[in-house]
């Protein structure tokens, strides 16, 4: 059984910093990627972060420069530490897994989601 597990999500100010973690288990990958994505009530979920196997990464335009994804060695965990948080981060974030993980239709295992508030 499939088990896509995200940690991390919370509450924190403005400028604030947040880390969060994804465990993937439970399938063998045949096109590895994990990612993260975002949604906020009334629009759509949006690619914020993905890694590849080989460790190229890619961003939203909206974090580069305050977020950076990272993997462990086993390729089976992944990170998200955002820096220099903002208002407009404020969403429900979910981890993705295998398929093409800058895309909502390509992504084959989702997490059930990790909330993410930033304060002003």
């Amino acid at each position: 059984e499939v088990h896509i597990m995200e940690h991390g999500g919370g509450s924190v100010q403005t400028g604030g910093s947040l880390k969060l973690s994804c465990v993937a288990s439970g399938y063998t990958y045949t096109s590895y990627c994990m990612g993260w994505f975002r949604q906020t009530p009334g629009k759509e979920r949006e690619g914020v972060a993905a890694i590849d196997a080989s460790g190229v990464t890619s961003y939203a335009d909206s974090v580069k420069g305050r977020f950076t994804i990272s993997q462990n060695n086993a390729k089976n965990t992944v990170y998200l530490q955002m820096n220099n948080l903002k208002p407009e981060d404020t969403a429900m974030y979910y981890c993705a897994a295998e398929g093409m993980c800058t895309e909502v239709a390509g992504v084959g295992y989702w997490g059930q989601g990790t909330q993410v508030t930033v304060s002003s």
